[in-house]
């Protein structure tokens, strides 16, 4: 849709997912002709474009623990208006966890062991389940 010829990029779902696929110009025309799908998709992509410059502003002025902190707290859906917080994770390994932060394993598995130290975290048959306190340690300075 961007111009691109190639994919850029790639997707992992962490949790059961259902994907449905598109042809472009099929979406082009349907964005043309229906006002809902076009407001929707619209609104998606500027809240998209949101989380990526979020992303880029935590990569470059936040720590690996603030960043992984930050991580748990959007997988726990805190801050969404219209979604209650999650107080369990979905199941996501430490591994993911350094893909979506952008530092090693073991760090996040340091850190892990220090949010549960503080009482940030809890585990609870291999789910993580999030306390308020880590989005205290998130806004703190």
């Amino acid at each position: 849709m961007a111009g691109q010829s190639v994919r850029t990029g790639t997707a992992t779902a962490i949790t059961s997912t259902t994907l449905l696929a598109i042809d472009k110009k099929e979406l082009l025309r349907m964005l043309r002709t229906q006002d809902k799908l076009s407001n929707c998709f619209v609104g998606y992509m500027l809240s998209h474009n949101n989380r990526v410059v979020d992303n880029l502003i935590d990569h470059l002025f936040n720590s690996c623990e603030k960043r992984l902190a930050r991580a748990l707290l959007v997988l726990g859906r805190y801050g969404k208006v219209q979604h209650q917080p999650d107080d369990e994770l979905p199941t996501v390994s430490q591994e993911t966890l350094s893909e979506i932060i952008g530092t090693t394993r073991s760090r996040v598995n340091f850190f892990m062991n220090k949010f549960r130290k503080l009482g940030f975290i809890e585990y609870h048959n291999r789910k993580i389940k999030i306390n308020k306190s880590l989005l205290t340690f998130v806004l703190d300075e």
